[in-house]
């Protein structure tokens, strides 16, 4: 009896030792209206997808792109597809309305990434099987906001939106309370540029200044919208706008002494003119490494659904200082770090879409 016991035992604890998906997951990650490779944010989701991959063999990765960024065919394209994979990873505030298709298929897991669920009313939601990441935009651009402050030559420096939706607006306060940071601690005297033709309005109808492309899709606009900012004397510009932002790179490679700070990811690439590069660092939402871990959760049998809000605390919001990445000085990484520092440590919480304060009166703007 004891024997059998043991070797019951033994078994038991074996089962929970082996992986939960022994062939591996069979994982979908579902973009709109950009694809995989769009050298940002769908890209770097895709990146920490293909690593999770690369490093578990005999899983699989399947990259679906939803053209239209409409919502309602968003959520259409997961349903049609959910029910064939293990992991449904889904790219943007566009997949939000998913919980009836998760509710629906309660042996699928779902990774919503950049916002949470809602249901039918538009209020947010939770699903057991459904681990949504929102991220502290107004974190990312805060570092922005620092380093353009640190590194203008004209004292001109500016912040290129796509849509204002509430990420949107958190990346441009947080830079407009980075700039007011560095003006008030470091010494530097940036004036933030904004033209009233391009102003925003978010969600509840407030008019939020900035800059605003109009779309993450118009190169086109982008190249506009930068041209006519580099024509008011900015020389460094935060560019937060997906694919639209390539039409600003365009504009800042066509100029002179003009350099852009990348979004999201790290865009280093993109700036690339010629022997030259005109990007100054970038500010990383970390998201690859979250969908990373999530999956080694679902493989390892840990998955736990729910929603977060993810920030510099968890090494989730930071910025480029790789060598050979960045045109940084040492001063201004040392400046930034010191910043970082405290955000990770929630003395400074930048302004956003949802905080209640202004870029001019956050809290912690005295903190150093």
């Amino acid at each position: 009896m004891r024997k059998l016991f043991a070797l019951a035992l033994i078994l038991s604890l074996s089962l929970i030792a082996c992986p939960v998906f022994a062939d591996g997951l069979k994982i979908a990650i579902i973009t709109s209206p950009n694809d995989v490779h769009d050298g940002g944010f769908c890209e770097d989701n895709y990146n920490g997808v293909v690593q999770f991959k690369n490093e578990n063999p005999g899983s699989s990765v399947t990259a679906i792109q939803e053209k239209s960024g409409d919502p309602a065919e968003c959520v259409r394209a997961v349903e049609n597809i959910a029910a064939d994979y293990d992991v449904v990873v889904c790219v943007g505030f566009q997949f939000s309305g998913i919980p009836d298709v998760a509710e629906d298929n309660p042996d699928v897991k779902f990774i919503l990434v950049d916002t949470w669920p809602s249901d039918e009313n538009g209020n947010d939601a939770e699903a057991v099987n459904i681990n949504a990441m929102k991220f502290k935009e107004e974190e990312g651009g805060f570092l922005a906001g620092i380093a353009a402050a640190l590194s203008t030559k004209s004292n001109k420096v500016a912040v290129v939106n796509g849509i204002a939706f509430p990420t949107n607006v958190s990346y441009q306060y947080g830079f407009m309370s980075g700039v007011n940071y560095a003006n008030r601690h470091y010494g530097t005297k940036a004036e933030i540029v904004e033209l009233p033709s391009y102003s925003g309005t978010d969600v509840t109808g407030k008019n939020v200044g900035g800059n605003y492309i109009g779309s993450f899709t118009d190169q086109a606009n982008g190249k506009v919208v930068g041209q006519a900012l580099i024509r008011e004397g900015c020389d460094v510009i935060f560019v937060a706008s997906g694919a639209s932002g390539m039409g600003v790179f365009t504009a800042a490679k066509e100029s002179k002494g003009v350099y852009v700070i990348g979004c999201d990811a790290d865009q280093y690439n993109d700036g690339r003119n010629g022997d030259s590069n005109v990007i100054l660092t970038s500010a990383l939402k970390v998201m690859g490494m979250n969908d990373k871990r999530v999956l080694t959760d679902i493989a390892d049998g840990k998955f736990k659904g729910g929603n977060f809000h993810l920030g510099a605390e968890s090494g989730s919001i930071s910025y480029v200082k790789t060598p050979g990445r960045h045109q940084l000085t040492e001063e201004a990484i040392k400046k930034i770090d010191s910043a970082l520092a405290l955000l990770k440590a929630g003395k400074i919480k930048p302004a956003s879409f949802s905080s209640g304060t202004m870029p001019d009166k956050f809290e912690g703007i005295d903190a150093e």
